[in-house]
Formats: structure tokens, C-alpha cells, sequence
């Protein structure tokens, strides 16, 4: 943090406090990101494709234009302070890791990074130079998700041992596979979007119009499927309030028609994935089982009780615990309520114990963090184990009905050399090699 740059004065704004911003990826998702950071100083943005950054850089006339974030850094390292990055997942950690080895400050879109082993790598390099970064499940900074994190702390409903969440959006997204034979086409690439630049460190592929702006999401090179999407956003409530921590077993059940070795490059139509986490402290071991596209989180019997029938939260949660149950949504426990209806009648609400963020404004939260010196509320330590718990998901669904176990400390699968090589995939880029667990 330069030294011009000063903890801001209520809703005071003046040159000498604000932060010099660059974006990378600053369309659709990153887009928005930016509308909240807007009221910063935006000296630069990068994107590989005009026609997503058409709008931003409509808005940001002042903003030097980049499509190579190297180039950027070349030119204007000195002149910025911090970065939002807002790329496709394949392209998070190669353009945070370029800033945060120039000191600058990150916030990062979710899921932090494509493989637990860079992931790994952004959090050591945040720790060691002391850098203010948030990865972009904005929910975090709600109000309702410090609600439910302080009613389940409260022991509201009792020891939680299992807790059934998922997501049923845009299923035809993350299932790409039935589309294969299709992207052996090679169209002409726009002449808005440089299609290298875009793939990044991924090995070449030709372009096809079929994976932009979203799909790329249920392709393994490019996107995290349905779980490395949403799990940030999804767990974060149940992550927080019993401090979860790693798990030590994980195991994953897809559809039918899903077979690894012919659908390599693609995500399943659906899974069933059982994360297992030890007990620790006063609480116990839990279960927490993730459904996405044809598995369904099951309807706890009270809403039948209550005569709403099998209507449950298509994406959310329910936590289970021995004394009642809590359903949420996602974006931060969005709508959540104790069930059965009396049982929620009986509980007192808790004190708040944790601090609010003003308006719930997660990009407005890491912006005051760097102004301050201080950590957001969702730093890469914490947003980026979120991430991983999302990623060993995504190996499980490779290796169906195997139960793997997990050493979190030695990053790798136990007696699993081939599900411990999707963990740290030296081969793919050879300085893994020398990063080490933290």
C-alpha cells in the first residue's frame, strides 16, 4: 500500500485517498465487480475480448487499455495499487500470482484458483508479503450469513453433524458433453477477442463460439463445473459457522451416462459428492453431501409437515443438527429460517457478535481493508480453503464411487497417486514442483 493511500473519512473522497485500480477481465461478472469500485481511481483494463469490455470501457474513458496484463504490468506497475481479477477460472491464479508479485493488492473472483496447488501458492505469496486481498463470494459480506453463523454458534439447533447443499441452476451449462462432437469444429475467431490470450497457460485448443461468454464453466481445462462455481457461494454459511476446516475423505457419485476416460474434458450431467469432516473441539464429525444437476437436495419431512410439500431450496442448504434444522439459500444464507416453524418460534435471536459490513458491500469491505492495512472479510486464507473443498470435489467426480482420503498438510491423496497428481499437476506446469504445502 502506497503511502498516499489513507483509511477514507467517512464518505470523504479526495485525490490523496483514492486507490489506483486495474482490472483484468473487466466484462460480465468483472463488469459488476467494478460497478462497486467504480468511485476508485481507474487507471487501467484489461481484456481480451472488445466486445465483453465494450461497456467498461465505455464507462472508464480515463483507463488505459490493455489485453495482456503483462504488457499493463510492464508499463504501469508503478502507477497502480491494486487489482481486480475477473478472468475465466483457468486464468486466476496467472494473473493474480503477476500481481502479487509486484505487491500489489487482489481481489479475486471465485473459485480462487483451477488446481489446489495454486490456490496454495496465491495464499503463501499473500501471507509473506502482506498483501490485502478477497476472493468474490460477495455474500460473505452480508448481513443475513452473520445471522445464521451467530444462530448456529448460539447452538439454535443443537450439534450439527450433516448438512445436504447444492445448486440446480444453469444445468446445461456444466454439462457439455453432449456437445463434443460439435466443438471439433473450428470457426473463425472474432477479430474482437485474441483467443491465446484468452486460453492463457492452457494447452492450445481451437476456438469455438460454444464456450463463450459462460459455458467454458463445464469444461475441466477452462472451469470448475457446477461445484467450483457455486460451492464459494453455497458453503460459505456452513464453513464459517463450525469452522470446518479441510476434509479428510471425500467421495463422489455422477449420472450414469458419465464415464471419465471418454468425457475427459467434461463435467458430469450431475453428482452426489460426501465431503467427511473430522470432529474438532466440542464439535462433532460432519457430513456435508453437495448435489448439483440431476441429484437433488433432499426435502427435510418438516416442510411436508407444514404442508408445503417436497418444496425445499433448489441452491442452498440445509444444516441438520440434533435440536432443528436450518435451510438457507445461496449469496450468503439469502432466506434462511430454522424448520419445523415452531421450533423457530421458541428460539431467542442471538446478540451480534459479528461486525457488519456497511450495505453488505463486499468489493466497498476490501477496499476500506486496503486503505486500512488490515484483512477483508473473505481474504484468500480463508476464500481460498472455500476453493479447495470445491477443487477436491471436482477430482473426486474423476475417480466415481472411490472413497479418497485427504491430507490437507501434505496436499495429496492417500495411497491415490493419480487423483494426488490432479492435486499438484507438475507436469502441466513445472514450477508446482517447488511450491510447498501451507
Amino acid at each position: 500500500m502506497r503511502p498516499g493511500v489513507l483509511r477514507a473519512q467517512g464518505k470523504q473522497e479526495t485525490p490523496n485517498n483514492r486507490i489506483r485500480l486495474a482490472v483484468i477481465g473487466c466484462g460480465g461478472q468483472g463488469g459488476a465487480d467494478l460497478g462497486g469500485m467504480a468511485h476508485e481511481d481507474v487507471v487501467a483494463l484489461c481484456d481480451v475480448d472488445d466486445r465483453r469490455a465494450a461497456d467498461s470501457f465505455g464507462k472508464h474513458p480515463q483507463a488505459k487499455r490493455f489485453r495482456d496484463f503483462r504488457k499493463m504490468f510492464d508499463e504501469m506497475a508503478d502507477g497502480i495499487d491494486a487489482v481486480l481479477v475477473a478472468t475465466p477460472d483457468h486464468t486466476h491464479f496467472t494473473a493474480s500470482m503477476a500481481a502479487m508479485r509486484l505487491g500489489k493488492h487482489v481481489y479475486c473472483e471465485k473459485p480462487l484458483a483451477h488446481s489446489v496447488a495454486e490456490l496454495r501458492a496465491l495464499r503463501r505469496i499473500a501471507a509473506e508479503k502482506n498483501l490485502v486481498t478477497q476472493v468474490g463470494n460477495q455474500g460473505h459480506s452480508s448481513g443475513s450469513i452473520r445471522g445464521l453463523v451467530e444462530m448456529v454458534r448460539s447452538g439454535a439447533i443443537g450439534n450439527v453433524t450433516e448438512i445436504h447443499c447444492g445448486c440446480d441452476a444453469f444445468k446445461d451449462v456444466y454439462a457439455q458433453q453432449d456437445h463434443a462432437a460439435e466443438l471439433t469444429q473450428v470457426p473463425e475467431v472474432p477479430r474482437e477477442l485474441d483467443w491465446n490470450l484468452w486460453q492463457g497457460p492452457v494447452a492450445e485448443r481451437g476456438y469455438h463460439p460454444r464456450f463463450l461468454p459462460f459455458n467454458w464453466r463445464g469444461h475441466m481445462a477452462y472451469g470448475g463445473g457446477c461445484i467450483g462455481d457455486w460451492i464459494c457461494h453455497v458453503v460459505d454459511p456452513s464453513f464459517w459457522a463450525l469452522e470446518l476446516g479441510m476434509p479428510t475423505a471425500i467421495t463422489a457419485e455422477v449420472s450414469k451416462d458419465y464415464h471419465p476416460e471418454k468425457h475427459a474434458l467434461y463435467y458430469p450431467k450431475g453428482t452426489r459428492i460426501t465431503f467427511e469432516f473430522p470432529a474438532a473441539g466440542s464439535r462433532p464429525a460432519v457430513r456435508l453431501i453437495w448435489h448439483d444437476g440431476e441429484f437433488s437436495i433432499p426435502s427435510p419431512a418438516e416442510l411436508e409437515e407444514e404442508g408445503q410439500g417436497r418444496k425445499v431450496v433448489g441452491t442452498g442448504a440445509v444444516l441438520i443438527g440434533d435440536k432443528g434444522k436450518i435451510m438457507h439459500g445461496s449469496h450468503g444464507a439469502g432466506g434462511w429460517r430454522i424448520i419445523p416453524v415452531q421450533k423457530a418460534r421458541d428460539v431467542k435471536k442471538p446478540d451480534e457478535t459479528i461486525p457488519r459490513v456497511r450495505d453488505g458491500n463486499h468489493q466497498q469491505d476490501w477496499l476500506d481493508a486496503v486503505r486500512a492495512g488490515k484483512p477483508a472479510g473473505s481474504p484468500f486464507e480463508y476464500g481460498g480453503a472455500l476453493s479447495e473443498i470445491g477443487l477436491l470435489g471436482v477430482i473426486a467426480t474423476r475417480f466415481p464411487g472411490e472413497r479418497l482420503t485427504y491430507d490437507a498438510a501434505a496436499m495429496k491423496f492417500t495411497g491415490h497417486d493419480a487423483a494426488t497428481a490432479m492435486v499438484r499437476p507438475a507436469a502441466w506446469r513445472p514450477e508446482w514442483a517447488a511450491i510447498s504445502p501451507v
